[in-house]
């Protein structure tokens, strides 16, 4: 676990810049309530969109002015932020208005926007591990990304969330209820695993849709990835994997039906067929093979204090 970043500019009155992704943060009126909260509190807010047609490095041009920085979108907006602010020690203040908003849900960000108009104030920042996928540049994820059956699954639901929010999800396992299995070569932090599965899912945070926990729980502060090998060939196979997360509700549920889990810094998967790769909810525009790493606390995040899920068990270099 990493200490504590330090706090910069946590006084009532402050600089702040939110970056607002049009598709997901606009039209809300809580978000207008909670920028009246911050001008309440002295803060001046400059708002800047994320257009499609707009560099992310331009509207950051000038980071460096402001006390906090407030993204305002979903985990794909939220990620993309942090990762291109990696390593400037500068806050990031999440506002989820995304589907899923798994990162919300992992690190306890209030929903209310007066809860967290008041985080955005006086909340002590804490150093975040963030996974990096090579691709374009390079790609940021907070939560969790991955290859495969995972990928097609939000692939499908992205034009179904509008309509029908997190039960997309839902409606596109039911249309893919055989996905494709693979043949898996991995390389973790240089050692050889093959195996085969419907995805490979690169874990920085656990927990997923209806609060349900990929592992027993995962700390985004150890510097590692859990690598999870999905096992079952079909959605129904599946099943058992979700039960013993709701028992993980009722009590510690040692073991993860199904799934094959490893820790690793350094990733590399290989599979045949090759198949396509989402970060944080979003498409890559690539298929496998990918490369990925931890970045240990190089994201500076305004999280509720002790509000970081940490590994129950720890990983080995077989099933959990």
């Amino acid at each position: 676990m990493y200490p504590i970043a330090v706090a910069r500019g946590v006084t009532a009155e402050m600089n702040i810049l939110m970056l607002v992704n049009p598709r997901s943060g606009i039209g809300e009126p809580p978000l207008y309530d909670y920028v009246a909260e911050l001008g309440r509190r002295g803060s001046e807010v400059t708002v800047r969109f994320m257009r499609e047609d707009v560099q992310l490095a331009r509207l950051l041009r000038d980071v460096d002015a402001y006390d906090r920085v407030v993204a305002v979108g979903g985990d794909g907006t939220i990620s993309s932020v942090a990762y291109a602010m990696r390593n400037t020690g500068i806050p990031l203040v999440p506002y989820p208005s995304g589907t899923a908003n798994l990162f919300a849900h992992n690190v306890g960000i209030p929903q209310d926007p007066y809860k967290l108009a008041e985080l955005t104030a006086e909340g002590i920042p804490a150093s975040l591990d963030i996974g990096e996928l090579d691709h374009n540049g390079g790609v940021g994820f907070l939560v969790m990304a991955g290859a495969g059956f995972d990928a097609a699954l939000m692939d499908r639901a992205r034009d179904l969330k509008p309509l029908l929010g997190e039960g997309a999800y839902f409606l596109a396992a039911a249309q893919t209820l055989l996905p494709t299995v693979a043949s898996f070569v991995l390389r973790l932090d240089g050692r050889q695993v093959m195996t085969e599965g419907i995805a490979v899912v690169l874990v920085n945070l656990a927990r997923i849709q209806f609060d349900l926990s990929v592992t027993h729980g995962s700390d985004a502060q150890d510097g590692m990835l859990e690598v999870v090998i999905v096992k079952p060939h079909s959605v129904a196979g599946l099943l058992p994997a979700i039960w013993a997360a709701l028992l993980d509700r009722l009590g510690e549920h040692a073991e993860r039906p199904g799934l094959e889990i490893h820790s690793a810094r350094e990733v590399e998967v290989v599979s045949e067929p090759r198949l396509p790769i989402q970060s944080d909810g979003e498409i890559i525009a690539q298929n496998t093979p990918l490369t990925a790493r931890v970045l240990p606390g190089a994201a500076t995040v305004v999280i509720p204090g002790g509000s970081l899920p940490v590994d129950s068990f720890p990983v080995s270099d077989g099933r959990a």
